[in-house]
């Protein structure tokens, strides 16, 4: 799985296909959707008019959370790979666990079906606290590969990433830049101009330090290739130890997954 990929939530189905062709071009690998976000068919035309090869990217969709379940999960894969007109996804994840209509694990089981099948390589969560990654591994045996959750400077999540390490799940971060709300902080402008690059550069740098996977979105051609020039930045201790310190108890933007059903 390439560690950074491009997102495409808030991407439009008519415009998420120039943005999957200049990401290819930019060097990235991996595209990352889901069914609630409207474009599956975009992306599907995006993959298949890159000039690559459909084995060469790294293509990600999720189960939304109304169709969690294992016959309705079954159906909603279904209905996403006819959006996508792909054979296969390389990894499939269960989007929310929304925990008060108790049916993630049965939509896990569902996954595993798909892997079964051939029809997804790798299958995973996204969202799901410890309690919830307990329970799937404790009543299926199967070990998600990958837990994509909100992760940014401002919400670092350590307690989580460290069940992961433990586990072996890979964590992905969703809302990597944070939205961008806070990219103009002091502590970013120091370090991008310590190291001649944007603050944008500096957080997506400093995911890829960590070993996560990251997945920023634009639909910007520019955007694009300079969210992918980071490969010469290396942030030191001391840079990764001033970002540490962004990480606050309300950093969080979305909804806290036990509530979100």
């Amino acid at each position: 799985m390439p560690a950074l990929g491009l997102g495409t939530y808030q991407i439009s189905d008519a415009d998420v296909p120039g943005a999957i062709r200049a990401a290819v071009a930019a060097g990235y690998r991996a595209i990352d959707t889901a069914a609630i976000y409207g474009n599956e068919t975009g992306v599907g035309e995006g993959v298949r008019s890159c000039g690559l090869p459909r084995e060469a990217l790294f293509v990600t969709s999720k189960m939304w959370r109304d169709d969690v379940g294992f016959d309705t999960g079954l159906r909603s894969f279904d209905a996403s790979m006819a959006r996508l007109g792909l054979d296969y996804l390389d990894l499939y994840l269960v989007h929310w666990p929304a925990p008060r209509r108790d049916r993630y694990v049965d939509g896990f089981r569902a996954l595993i079906r798909l892997r079964e099948e051939g029809r997804v390589r790798s299958i995973g969560v996204s969202n799901f606290h410890p309690a919830y990654l307990d329970r799937v591994i404790g009543e299926t045996g199967v070990t998600p590969a990958v837990n994509q959750v909100e992760l940014h400077p401002w919400w670092q999540q350590h307690a989580l990433r460290d069940v992961h390490a433990k586990l072996g799940i890979v964590t992905t971060s969703w809302s990597p830049l944070g939205q961008a709300r806070n990219l103009g902080h002091p502590v970013l402008a120091r370090i991008a101009a310590k190291h001649g690059k944007t603050a944008a550069q500096v957080v997506i740098a400093w995911h890829l330090a960590l070993g996560l996977v990251t997945i920023p979105k634009s639909a910007h051609r520019a955007r694009i290739a300079e969210n992918a020039d980071v490969g010469a930045l290396a942030l030191d201790a001391e840079d990764l130890a001033a970002i540490a310190g962004l990480d606050s108890p309300t950093g969080r933007i979305g909804p806290d997954p036990a509530n979100f059903n």
